[in-house]
């Protein structure tokens, strides 16, 4: 019988460690002091760096571009914004000795919320990157996927991405037209003239993949 008291206790503390609440980001409650059985309360998730915040919207934005559900435009248009981020976040550390300020990472924090929102909107809007299943289409949607790779492992900076997607947002945008005027058709000139754009712009992007520049990766610090 004198095991028995020892198995109800031990019970009622598993339980009680189940049945603690969801991390928040209020304070945990301070221990009393003689306190034979406190139930530690799970530490708050960190907030992500600024390292970390940048590359989990570079990761959301090949995905989108890998699926289709960012067209070049919009790439162009996010990726610009991005690159203006990272040179405004350079200049601060710069002017810091490497560091930045509690008001420059709110700042930032700011401006990544925004970007944040426009990932989503142009991911759900009705826009989406339609190649069509020809050999020009094919082609288009191959250079997507290689950005989108390039994008994922921090071969491509932000800066680079726009470039490139602006590049191929002007293709999309003279193959859109050229079949609009020809009845949903590309004619073997045509057809001719958007494969040497695309030879073009395969170059480029190899290019900008193998250049000492990249996209730095999540450090563990800010």
């Amino acid at each position: 019988w004198s095991a028995l008291p020892a198995a109800v206790l031990l019970a009622g503390s598993v339980a009680m460690a189940q049945d603690q609440p969801a991390p928040s980001s209020q304070p945990a409650p301070q221990a009393q002091s003689g306190s034979a059985a406190t139930v530690a309360t799970p530490a708050a998730k960190p907030k992500p760096t600024v390292a970390q915040r940048k590359e989990n919207q570079q990761d959301r934005i090949a995905q989108g571009v890998k699926s289709g559900q960012l067209t070049a435009g919009e790439t162009a248009n996010l990726e610009t914004k991005e690159a203006a981020i990272n040179g405004e976040t350079k200049a601060d550390r710069a002017a810091n000795g490497g560091k930045l300020s509690a008001a420059e990472k709110k700042q930032i924090n700011g401006q990544q919320n925004q970007v944040s929102k426009q990932i989503y909107k142009d991911k759900h809007n009705a826009n989406t990157a339609h190649y069509g299943d020809n050999k020009v289409g094919q082609r288009r949607e191959n250079q997507q996927d290689r950005i989108a790779q390039g994008i994922k492992s921090g071969q491509l900076t932000a800066g680079e991405t726009a470039k490139l997607e602006n590049q191929q947002k002007g293709s999309n945008k003279q193959v859109a037209a050229d079949r609009a005027a020809n009845g949903g058709t590309l004619t073997p000139s045509e057809k001719k003239q958007v494969n040497h754009e695309q030879n073009a712009a395969s170059k480029n992007i190899y290019h900008k993949k193998h250049n000492a520049k990249t996209q730095p990766q999540a450090q563990p610090k800010p």
